[in-house]
């Protein structure tokens, strides 16, 4: 396997002339007909052009939950329920060559007279393929493991998500077992190209990593989160079944499964771990600094540079402060140092236990819950629940992280609390997580796009994390403006969140572009919040292993409030906080640039300005 994938590593390369084509004539669309195949002619109707645009955005969704039927599967398609995604080089290489072909058919449709949502629509797939071919060439798929997840926990998160209603389910799900030990191959073949390219996280978050696949690795088959299906089946499945499948099952856990764990786990001690990077900044791999612009663009969906970000950052840092030490005076404290080293010994802002997290969480949700009618004029059906994060991933995991439920509500949206080490945890920041996560956040606005009506799949269910992120940290401020945190703890818990954001942007910049070591990165969080010592340790590790990704929340959050202050601005007495969310919301993600566009034709509309 590794052989051959020396090989095709080769033509793993972008048709540059295919898409320089393609993004030339996105510029000067040519009127092509649906009906003739590319050969001159009269213009094709915006009819015709509409449903030649339906036709790819159909194609481009069906392939996507084709070659990653887990994802298919998480959103309750299960059409694809006995199948693992393909992880070879080919299947990279093919995916790409689908895209550049997509890019040129989406160049030929004419968006002049298509509907507004079919050319934002094209707009969005133009960005989201275009990006994936630019990205193509950093190789990602030869770096696809480290301490915050990989192969070795795709599967232990997806059983969680999936349904088993019939043995043609639970049978499904052991065609999928058997297959693991291949995908495992393939994706350690990966990795050890990665290592002949010197494209390899650094050796402490290996080590990190491996303590999570020996966990997983020697477990009992029937303690494994694999066999989760087995702890409840339906009546419909009879005695017989229901021991033929648990008999299957666990001989394939046992058998083949853990095997390949196993063997995942001594690739990484004896060959993958030694050849780790000693520097955490990502500059340090060949093309770091480029990649590293390239994570930036991506990630916040904007032109701003890693100084500029960095500004911002120190910027938005001294600006919380302020508002810190306001709250800290408040409360008779003379300056902040002596405030935050109270926050350390007060043992009544800190967890009791396990169950008492997860409940401060759930508090908060209700009264927040009561205020969205007089903020959205649209809300979601689905529902939401509060659950801890895994055992397996605890140790390592965001300290809270929201997943989607189904589009037909058959699994509720999630918020999953760490619960490790609760004792350590941080009460007075549980309000703003809790708005971020849930309600108004992630939960409200990914529940909302996925409800979308005439817009295609494709951005019902995809995402831009500046959007994204950017909504659940504007969520977490607009409990202040609706006026929520009462308790002045929780202001600061609110501010404590904020400034971790824009800590996020100083630290993420220090160590990927500007050589930061990782202590220098703890050491900014110690002098510029309070956040508990674990939380600190899982974020810095993350902002390594996640190059940019940190980037969006905060200039997601900013670009949001600088556009509703634009509004207010703008249309006085005719502003409308509800029409504002609505119009922020009711097209689904989208990057920010798009986002202001759209935003400031809104507000000209509303003064009257538009025809």
């Amino acid at each position: 396997m590794s052989h051959s994938l020396k090989h095709a590593r080769g033509r793993v390369r972008l048709t540059q002339s295919a898409l320089l084509l393609a993004v030339a004539s996105l510029a000067f669309p040519v009127h092509l007909s649906a009906q003739n195949n590319g050969s001159t002619g009269p213009p094709a109707s915006s009819e015709d052009r509409a449903k030649t645009l339906h036709a790819i955005f159909h194609d481009y969704w069906e392939e996507t939950l084709k070659r990653q039927p887990e994802f298919a599967s998480s959103l309750g398609d299960k059409r694809y329920n006995d199948q693992l995604s393909d992880y070879s080089v080919k299947a990279i290489n093919d995916w790409l060559a689908v895209e550049q072909d997509m890019l040129l058919k989406l160049a030929a449709v004419d968006p002049a007279g298509l509907s507004d949502q079919d050319q934002v629509s094209r707009e969005l797939l133009i960005h989201d393929l275009t990006e994936d071919q630019e990205g193509a060439e950093f190789k990602s798929w030869e770096m696809p493991v480290n301490q915050m997840g990989g192969i070795y926990s795709t599967y232990p998160q997806l059983v969680a998500q999936l349904s088993f209603t019939t043995a043609k389910d639970y049978d499904d799900w052991i065609a999928r077992l058997r297959a693991i030990p291949h995908a495992f191959d393939q994706v350690t073949s990966n990795m050890s190209v990665g290592i002949d390219d010197k494209r390899v996280p650094p050796k402490y978050l290996l080590e990190k990593t491996l303590e999570q696949v020996k966990q997983l690795a020697n477990q009992k088959p029937e303690d494994s989160p694999l066999a989760l299906p087995l702890k409840k089946f339906p009546s419909s499945i009879s005695a017989v079944e229901q021991a033929r499948i648990k008999t299957e099952m666990l001989a394939v856990i046992s058998k083949q499964v853990l095997p390949a764990y196993q063997r995942f786990a001594r690739f990484l001690e004896v060959a993958y771990i030694p050849a780790g990077r000693t520097e955490p900044g990502i500059s340090s791999i060949p093309d770091g600094d480029r990649y590293y612009r390239f994570r930036i663009k991506a990630s916040t969906t904007t032109n701003l540079t890693a100084d500029q970000i960095h500004q911002i950052g120190l910027d938005e840092v001294k600006k919380d402060e302020a508002e810190m030490l306001a709250i800290a005076q408040k409360l008779g404290f003379q300056d902040l140092k002596s405030f935050r080293a109270s926050l350390k010994s007060n043992s009544k802002l800190k967890a009791a236990s396990r169950e008492q997290l997860l409940d401060t969480y759930r508090g908060y949700l209700g009264p927040m819950q009561a205020k969205l009618p007089e903020l959205f004029g649209r809300l979601p059906k689905s529902p939401f629940e509060v659950v801890p994060v895994p055992d397996y991933l605890e140790k390592t995991s965001a300290p809270a992280y929201y997943e989607a439920g189904t589009p037909d509500g058959a699994r509720p949206g999630r918020l999953f609390i760490d619960t490790y080490n609760a004792t350590d945890r941080d009460l007075y920041q549980v309000e703003s997580v809790a708005y971020h996560e849930g309600l108004p956040g992630h939960h409200l606005q990914i529940s909302i796009s996925r409800e979308l009506q005439g817009v295609p799949d494709f951005r019902k269910f995809g995402g831009y994390s500046a959007f994204d992120e950017g909504w659940g940290l504007y969520s977490e401020r607009l409990g202040k403006d609706i006026g929520l945190y009462k308790d002045p703890y929780s202001d600061y818990g609110r501010l404590q969140a904020d400034i971790w954001r824009a800590i996020r942007l100083v630290v993420d910049t220090g160590v990927h572009s500007k050589h930061w070591t990782r202590q220098q990165m703890v050491d900014f969080f110690h002098d510029h919040s309070t956040i508990d010592e674990t939380s600190i340790q899982a974020e810095v590790d993350r902002y390594i292993a996640w190059p940019g990704q940190a980037l969006a929340y905060k200039i997601g959050q900013l670009e949001i409030l600088k556009l509703r202050d634009q509004a207010k601005k703008e249309l006085g007495d005719k502003f409308d906080i509800r029409a504002f969310h609505d119009q922020v919301l009711d097209s689904g993600a989208m990057p920010l640039d798009v986002l202001d566009e759209r935003t400031t034709a809104w507000i000209a509309a509303q003064k009257g300005g538009a025809k």
